[in-house]
């Protein structure tokens, strides 16, 4: 009973924020209250520290079938929606430049159900972040990962409840394009034999940038000019994806940034590298001739 009242004042609370819920995701799964989606992301953030002290003193797991699986499974669900998006948008005549929420009729509908597939994805994708912390790639698990995934999660359940169709469409459209083909990048990671042929991560990260450019530019486009999809929505949706950009953009330049090179940091001035005449490479060369001589 007490729980039953907290979910009823949070609940109040956040109408009371937002305005009234689209009625036509009424009594779908896990969106008519958000505290399943408060606690799953809170279960999210335990699991990786107690994950990372229950892992601290154990080996690595490898995992590799399950991530083999995990990968396609996720690939498959993002084409799904990629293809399903494409095929309700262009039924329902949507304006690439603003889209509002109610006048495409049965198509909202279909794109709504996407969508909802697309916010329950965001719970899937903590297993990311799970098989991290199983494999101890405790390196892959930044700031910018955790963020992202949670409240990725959080936006997409108060998107489903106010702005499920219209303007929403374009960025899970885009991520989902991307998502098939980093997914994918990550299935055939796990493949030793495959690592020859993953010459392209670098483009998969700018794509991502690219992903979200697009999308602000997408977002302010109905600000500019509106086509009644609320105001308040487009303004946080860019941002959020500004936000992001900054993140990705700091990752882009940490991970993918040229460091000099071993034979640009030995270089030095030719006046310190002649000494008697041979260069000091001569010397080295010479003492290990010397040294392993003495040896034998």
């Amino acid at each position: 009973e007490h729980l039953k009242a907290f979910d009823q004042e949070v609940n109040a609370f956040v109408d009371y924020m937002f305005g009234p819920r689209d009625a036509r995701v009424r009594g779908w799964f896990l969106l008519d209250s958000y505290l399943p989606t408060f606690f799953l992301t809170g279960a999210y953030l335990l699991c990786i520290w107690l994950g990372n002290k229950f892992m601290k003193d154990r080996p690595p797991f490898s995992l590799r079938a399950h991530l083999i699986v995990y990968n396609l499974g996720i690939t498959l669900l993002s084409l799904y929606m990629l293809i399903e998006l494409i095929l309700a948008t262009w039924e329902g005549g949507y304006n690439l430049q603003c889209q509002n929420l109610h006048s495409a009729g049965e198509a909202d509908i279909r794109v709504a159900k996407v969508l909802w597939w697309y916010y329950f994805s965001k719970v899937i994708e903590f297993m990311d972040t799970i098989f991290f912390v199983l494999r101890k790639k405790n390196s892959q698990i930044t700031f910018l990962h955790v963020y992202h995934h949670a409240t990725m999660f959080n936006i997409w359940w108060c998107v489903l409840n106010w702005i499920p169709c219209g303007q929403s469409f374009f960025g899970p459209t885009l991520n989902s394009f991307i998502h098939v083909l980093m997914y994918s990048y990550y299935g055939l990671s796990v493949i030793p034999s495959m690592h020859k042929y993953l010459w392209w991560k670098k483009y998969l990260t700018q794509a991502q940038l690219i992903q979200f450019l697009l999308t602000i530019v997408h977002t302010l486009s109905a600000a500019v000019k509106p086509c009644g999809f609320p105001f308040g929505c487009l303004m946080f949706q860019s941002s959020y994806m500004a936000t992001l950009v900054l993140l990705f953009i700091n990752f882009y330049i940490k991970t993918y940034q040229k460091a000099p090179s071993r034979t640009a940091v030995k270089e030095t001035p030719v006046t310190t590298e002649i000494k008697n005449g041979f260069h000091k490479d001569y010397f080295a060369a010479a003492n290990g001739f010397l040294n392993n001589k003495k040896q034998q």
